[in-house]
């Protein structure tokens, strides 16, 4: 075959790059769906119910899980994400202070309450602080030991949010807010504060998220029966029903609040997307 007749014959077309990732992904899906359908047919779903899935224990739960449970989980969260929220504006603003030694302490809270996992503080509360203050009484009992231990695990994350968020407004604002006659006080407050608000408030409700999970530690600190948080309660409750139902049903009670609060943040962040294009 000559040089010219190769050159005639139609050169073969392969398969798109558009093509290939369809195909790749088709392929996905299948594994995905054979890999489903896979371990649903290998469990044992008349054990998993007979021990998940009791109707009259979960029927047994309520309204206690919701009135009780519930609420103190929700009522421990914003508590702890208040006391957070402001000391952790405060190391924020010490951690962008001109002031040397007040960086210097900012500094170092954030490192070591970042570092420490959140367990270890629930036991320095409930345990260190009465035995190096003896008679002293934290403020509100079980719930305002809580909302402190909360609050400083969440100020040290709240604070490097809050930092960002300052850092990520115009210095042109604060320039413009001098001319106007502001001192760097109030620029700081009316101005700079409340523009970071809106870049870092995904952040900040994610950190909810996370904190309303956290609440779970606080059966380290010792609790009655009428503070007991989702966690706690559907553990005593496995317990005395020897069946794992309780914590299911724990578990989706966290699901009602963390789910809505993850579409939340989501919608937030797209938001400042757009607002940022």
């Amino acid at each position: 075959m000559t040089e010219a007749d190769t050159a005639l014959q139609p050169k073969r077309k392969g398969l798109s790059r558009r093509q290939k990732r369809s195909l790749s992904r088709g392929v996905q899906y299948v594994v995905f769906v054979a890999a489903v359908v896979a371990f649903a047919a290998a469990a044992d779903w008349g054990r998993l119910k007979n021990q998940f899935a009791q109707g009259d224990i979960a029927r047994q739960m309520f309204p206690d899980v919701i009135t009780l449970a519930l609420k103190n989980t929700v009522l421990y969260t914003v508590t702890g994400f208040a006391v957070g929220l402001a000391l952790g504006m405060v190391i924020a603003l010490m951690r962008l202070s001109s002031v040397g030694p007040y960086r210097w302490v900012a500094g170092v809270y954030i490192e070591i309450f970042r570092g420490l996992p959140a367990l270890l503080i629930f036991i320095f509360i409930g345990v260190a602080v009465p035995l190096a203050f003896p008679g002293t009484e934290i403020v509100g009992g079980t719930y305002g030991k809580v909302a402190l231990a909360l609050g400083l695990v969440a100020a040290a994350y709240m604070a490097e949010t809050i930092r960002a968020g300052i850092q990520a407004v115009p210095k042109g604002q604060m320039e413009a807010a001098r001319s106007l006659g502001f001192s760097p006080a109030r620029a700081m407050v009316s101005i700079i504060i409340p523009q970071a608000f809106r870049i870092i408030l995904p952040p900040l409700t994610n950190e909810l998220v996370l904190l309303f999970k956290d609440s779970s530690l606080v059966l380290f600190l010792g609790v009655t029966l009428e503070e007991r948080e989702l966690s706690k309660y559907g553990r005593d409750l496995a317990s005395q029903t020897a069946n794992s139902t309780p914590i299911l049903v724990a578990g989706l009670c966290y699901l009602l609040i963390t789910i809505p609060l993850g579409f939340v943040v989501r919608r937030m962040e797209a938001k400042t997307q757009e607002a940022v294009k």
